[in-house]
């Protein structure tokens, strides 16, 4: 019987160009696909660049780090490992809930994007079809594990980059580049405008956030672990070069759109190609680009947050579990997470940046935690966790009148406060918990 291991990595060992397709299958996400209109409306197009880069440094970043976890890490398979081998019983459970907790909302919002795609391309009820959606999902992602996740994301890849090269390349031979910046000149001149502050509070507001969801994700963490050490960081270096092109190539996609005159509504403004492309060929990439994007990253969640729940939670609490047992267990809690979100898509609607930016709070502070979880070589202190928290719950509560992008930046500095102090007075505190 093939063990839990196995259904965690796959028994892969990831290569360069292999590391590179996962992780891009990864991060170029529905958020991207959904996010993209709302930026460039609401932030112009020096905002849509803005938010195609700091993904792209946020991934980056964390390739720095990814070879000092893997040297320092050797035998981890996921992020809770970090949290068993560095917290103490109440910080790991803190740390362990919170990564759930944004587990759900990842995959949450994939599901909305799945349901507004669905909804808006098929002229059937988009239940059944987000339902069969989701079973696929779970039959290659829950069942299937690693092993047939990584079957998939290099087909998906491919039709995500056909369709952001081919699509953008025909309507700007067929249209000419100058007659569609001529329309988003005369129709949308505000695009265009390049000295608004608030878009480049928006552009580190988001850095900052992007930079936290990476450094928390669990399905990245678990490919630390499956690409080869010594091509980890040009790995995650090259895909960050690849990753900064895709927001910028869907940007020209919605200029094709709004070109030609208004618009009502920004979240249609991506599907609204359908209604321009005549070949039939560039539907059906279309169709796919928007399939694969939605599909791989939901397979990658579903996959890294059943594995962070059976492992993490579920084991802690029944040690005694085999890995028959487990696997068992993953397939159910899988099935059944499909299932709440099948249902919670038909009562929820939303703008998906504020929803970003309301989780961009907790994403904001948990940074300085996950850096000295990695970074110091010092006994962790028991507070540390809770600056998460702190952070998070002072900046919804005390500070709830100012304006999100704010509220984010007070959330990451409280916690970074408490997280400083709490190193810094870590030696009293242990040295006090043990003399009791």
């Amino acid at each position: 019987m093939k063990t839990y291991r196995h259904y965690i990595t796959g028994s892969l060992v990831f290569g360069i160009s292999t590391g590179m397709i996962s992780l891009l299958a990864r991060w170029i996400t529905g958020n991207a696909l959904l996010s993209s209109p709302e930026s460039l409306i609401k932030y112009g197009l020096l905002g849509s660049i803005g938010y195609s880069l700091v993904g792209a440094l946020s991934i980056f970043g964390f390739g720095v780090l990814a070879t000092k976890i893997r040297d320092r890490f050797t035998d981890f398979e996921t992020i809770g490992d970090l949290f068993q081998h560095r917290l103490k019983k109440d910080g790991y459970w803190i740390m362990t809930c919170i990564i759930l907790l944004l587990g759900l909302d990842s995959l949450f919002v994939q599901a909305v994007g799945a349901a507004i795609l669905f909804d808006l391309l098929f002229n059937i009820p988009f239940t059944a079809s987000l339902f069969f959606f989701l079973l696929y999902c779970f039959v290659v992602a829950g069942l299937g594990g690693m092993k047939w996740i990584q079957r998939f994301e290099g087909v998906s890849v491919f039709f995500i980059f056909a369709a952001i090269i081919f699509i953008p390349l025909y309507f700007f031979i067929q249209e000419g580049a100058f007659s569609v910046y001529d329309g988003i000149r005369l129709y949308h001149p505000y695009l265009l405008f390049a000295k608004n502050q608030e878009t480049y509070f928006f552009i580190i507001t988001f850095l900052l956030v992007s930079f936290g969801q990476v450094l928390t994700d669990r399905a990245t963490w678990q490919r630390i672990y499956i690409i080869e050490p010594k091509k980890l960081r040009i790995t995650f270096w090259s895909t960050a070069f690849v990753l900064g092109t895709v927001p910028i190539a869907l940007s020209s996609m919605l200029m094709i759109v709004i070109f030609e005159g208004p618009f009502s509504e920004t979240f249609t403004l991506l599907f609204q190609l359908i209604t321009k492309i005549e070949p039939i060929f560039l539907i059906v990439i279309f169709f796919l680009f928007c399939f694969g994007t939605l599909t791989t990253t939901i397979h990658a969640e579903l996959h890294a947050t059943t594995i962070h729940f059976i492992k993490h939670i579920r084991l802690p609490v029944a040690p005694s579990m085999t890995d028959r047992k487990m696997r068992s267990e993953s397939y159910i809690f899988s099935g059944l997470l499909l299932l709440l979100l099948l249902i919670v898509t038909h009562f929820i609607s939303f703008s998906l940046i504020d929803f970003l930016l309301f989780f961009g709070h907790l994403y904001a502070a948990v940074i300085p935690v996950m850096l000295i979880i990695i970074l110091s070589k010092r006994e962790i202190s028991r507070v540390l966790p809770y600056s998460v928290l702190i952070g998070w719950l002072l900046s919804l509560t005390l500070f709830a009148d100012l304006a999100p992008l704010q509220t984010i930046w007070i959330s990451f500095i409280v916690s970074l406060t408490i997280s400083v102090l709490s190193m810094l007075f870590a030696k009293i505190e242990l040295s006090h918990t043990k003399y009791k």
